[in-house]
């Protein structure tokens, strides 16, 4: 396993982030697809085994059961000191007014009980899951900088959220001398590209480490257009992101086939490949719920695609509304 350095941090982290969304009760979340801990722990015991570091889940994850599944694992599994734990707040926890968001309120609420869920003092990268419109910037990056002198976060990271946002952020936090940003967990895959545009050049200006989510498109890159699982079945989210471009993304799923077939690779290894070779990227965030799905990340490492391959792959795309994040 390759450790990097997530931004101009000094903090390193492997190629690879085990995400932890598939972790968790499904009785207590709204995936029927996700598993219990019984089925998870030999999972999150594999990335350990292949040398991940990095893990990533978040409050909202399972009703926070991701969260103690994961933290349980980690803390079995190895030392606190050998890995980096990553979560998330802002989406809603309860239904009464506060619980969810990016208000100091919230974000000391939301600290404390991932703190409690995960089993440990701190968190080593605490990130905003979406932008908070209701909340002054201001007042959330104060926040978020006095839980960093508190000694519960390390680093702090942002997801998904527009670039000029993003600027606003980092802009509000340095006029103030307050903890800025190290990280920006965003949609980067073959299927959706949009990031390129915008927050990738951005990232790359101000020294942010980039660790997409969804890197296979929710799996839709490793298998036949038409075929379902369990998870696309009931994945409301994954047809709001990829539904309105299903015959222009269907052209590049058959490519990618196409260039796995002829390299004789499967083809999670292959879209896996093209996320790690961006030159923006520090460490994509996998999702595995079977054994072969962390064993092909890990291969996907040495996989290197040519400059050929790479233009065969990129060539169907055309662009894509912005979605997930609004």
């Amino acid at each position: 396993m390759e450790y990097v350095n997530l931004g101009t941090s000094g903090l390193k982290v492997s190629r690879l982030c085990l995400g932890c969304m598939s972790f968790g009760e499904s009785a207590r979340g709204m995936h029927a697809w996700t598993l219990d801990e019984a089925a998870s722990r030999p999972l999150i015991r594999q990335a350990v085994e292949a040398g991940i570091n990095f893990f990533d889940t978040a409050n909202a994850y399972s009703d926070g059961s991701s969260e103690e599944i994961t933290g349980r694992a980690l803390k079995e599994y190895c030392k606190r000191d050998e890995v980096v734990i990553a979560t998330k707040l802002f989406l809603p926890w309860g239904k009464a007014p506060n619980a969810g968001g990016l208000s100091r309120k919230a974000v000391f609420h939301a600290v404390d009980d991932s703190l409690q869920r995960l089993g440990t003092d701190y968190i080593d990268l605490y990130q905003i899951h979406r932008w908070d419109h209701q909340t002054p910037i201001e007042e959330t990056m104060e926040a978020l900088h006095d839980l960093v002198k508190l000694g519960k976060v390390r680093y702090l990271g942002a997801s998904s959220m527009y670039a000029w946002q993003f600027a606003k952020a980092q802009y509000t936090a340095t006029l103030h001398g307050w903890t800025r940003f190290i990280s920006m967990q965003n949609h980067l895959n073959l299927l959706n590209r949009e990031e390129e545009r915008e927050m990738l050049p951005l990232c790359r200006d101000q020294g942010v480490g980039v660790i997409p989510w969804s890197p296979l498109a929710r799996g839709r890159l490793t298998r036949d257009w038409d075929a379902a699982t369990e998870r696309s079945a009931s994945d409301a989210f994954g047809n709001l992101l990829y539904d309105a471009t299903v015959e222009a993304d269907r052209k590049v799923v058959e490519v990618v086939a196409e260039v796995a077939a002829a390299r004789n690779l499967p083809r999670a290894q292959v879209a896996l490949a093209w996320v790690l070779q961006h030159a923006d990227v520090t460490a994509p965030i996998i999702g595995a719920t079977r054994e072969h799905h962390l064993s092909d990340a890990v291969a996907a490492l040495d996989v290197r695609l040519s400059e050929a391959e790479i233009g065969q792959l990129e060539a169907p795309y055309i662009p894509h509304s912005v979605v997930g994040f609004q």
